[in-house]
This record gives structure tokens, C-alpha cells and sequence, in this order.
């Protein structure tokens, strides 16, 4: 049996744009652009990894929505592990400026769905900024 891991992440809007952050250089994937979010810890869940990981990633305070999609890939470096990500709306529950942990992320950016596309989405962020909220 191949072994699973799940991941959460959140589709945050403000005034029609999207929540996206760019993976610090040197960290799995560096460079690239993604929705706030990560793995889900053993028994937890998936609803309240969404608010940990916006939380940690970004220091906002949210509230998590609808689905938004739900994707499975085998992993991208080769390793026998199927990866599970379930994108979620999520609506701030205060207004506040985000704060990234440096460890992760190095930038953010509000955009709005026609300007994140050209970005270079990893298909799963795509569909999911591409999808109306």
C-alpha cells in the first residue's frame, strides 16, 4: 500500500483578490507561488490544519469555508507517496496585515484571479484561484 500525505490550503480574498505566497529560495520548490497552507498532523482535522497553517504562514486568523477542490498526485521527487490537497474558501475573522514567516515565504501578493495565472500555478492552485469564490 502506498503511503498517503494530506494536505490543506485556503483560498483568502480581499476585494476580489487572492491570498498567494512565494516559497523561500532554498526550500522545497523555492520560488514558486502557492495558497497559504501545508500538512495535515496526525488526527487533526483537515478543517483546523487550515487555520493552523494560514496562522503560522501568514499570521492571519481565519475561518474556514466550502471546498473549493480536491486533488491527489503521486509526489513530485519520486518517492512511492501519494499527496492528498483539499483547497478551501476561508474568510478572515479580522482584518490584518500579513506576516510571513520567513522560514517558508519570502513575498506575498494580493492578485486577482487573471493576474495569478500567469505565475506558473502548480495545476491544483490554479484551478483553485481559477474557480469563483
Amino acid at each position: 500500500m502506498t503511503p498517503e500525505k494530506h494536505l490543506v490550503y485556503c483560498r483568502i480574498e480581499r476585494t476580489g483578490a487572492v491570498l498567494l505566497l512565494r516559497r523561500e529560495a532554498g526550500t522545497f520548490l523555492g520560488g514558486s507561488w502557492e495558497l497559504p497552507g501545508g500538512t495535515v498532523e496526525a488526527g487533526e482535522p483537515p478543517e483546523a490544519a487550515a487555520v493552523r497553517e494560514v496562522a503560522e504562514e501568514t499570521g492571519l486568523a481565519v475561518s474556514v469555508g466550502r471546498e473549493v477542490g480536491r486533488f491527489s498526485w503521486m509526489d513530485v521527487t519520486g518517492r512511492d507517496l501519494r499527496v492528498h490537497a483539499t483547497v478551501y474558501m476561508a474568510h478572515e475573522t479580522e482584518s490584518a496585515e500579513v506576516v510571513l514567516n520567513p522560514a517558508e515565504h519570502d513575498a506575498h501578493a494580493w492578485l486577482r484571479p487573471a493576474e495569478a495565472v500567469r505565475l506558473g500555478l502548480a495545476a491544483h492552485f490554479l484551478q483553485s484561484v481559477s474557480t469563483p469564490g
